[in-house]
């Protein structure tokens, strides 16, 4: 019944979306973390204090993925 590629409707983005975010933290794998609505995005190839324009790339449950738009 759980399938991988599902993701809660509730989630505020979706793919293809863009956004401009400002990053909040970096992950251990150093990629950017930006919100948007309180739902966390990760955003690699940014720093702390970062003000971006980023694409949503993939939505999951509980956090999703963009990338920087040149």
């Amino acid at each position: 019944m759980f399938n991988n590629n599902d993701r809660e409707s509730t989630a505020p983005v979706d793919v293809g979306e863009t956004y401009e975010v400002t990053i909040e933290d970096l992950a251990r794998e150093g990629d950017g973390i930006a919100r948007v609505e309180g739902f966390v995005i990760f955003v690699p190839d940014t720093q702390v204090g970062d003000t971006v324009n980023i694409k949503i790339t993939r939505v999951l449950r509980k956090f999703g993925f963009a990338e920087k738009e040149e």
